[in-house]
């Protein structure tokens, strides 16, 4: 998963990571992440080819702004290889 912010012009890589054994990743931007424009983009494909399954999907992308960045955000992806779902968690 690649988190990029958008700086006005265009988005700007903020790192990659890859989830846990749980599927979570619990240090996202490397700190606390500033309000503004982000972007998550998940390598759907690359993750069922390496479980040896084809997918339907081959990348996900999910945009979303920070209006408070005091606060936790929790984005879950709940995907198969067919569909994919999200929603802003508590």
């Amino acid at each position: 998963m690649t988190l990029w912010r958008f700086d006005g012009k265009e988005h700007v890589s903020q790192g990659t990571r890859e989830t846990d054994a749980d599927g979570r990743i619990g240090d996202l931007g490397g700190g606390t992440i500033s309000a503004g424009s982000y972007r998550l983009s998940f390598e759907v494909g690359a993750y069922y080819k390496r479980k040896a399954l084809t997918s339907f999907l081959d990348r996900v992308t999910l945009d979303f702004e920070v209006r408070d960045s005091s606060r936790n955000y929790h984005i879950p992806l709940l995907m198969s290889p067919f569909s994919c779902a999200s929603y802003r968690g508590s």
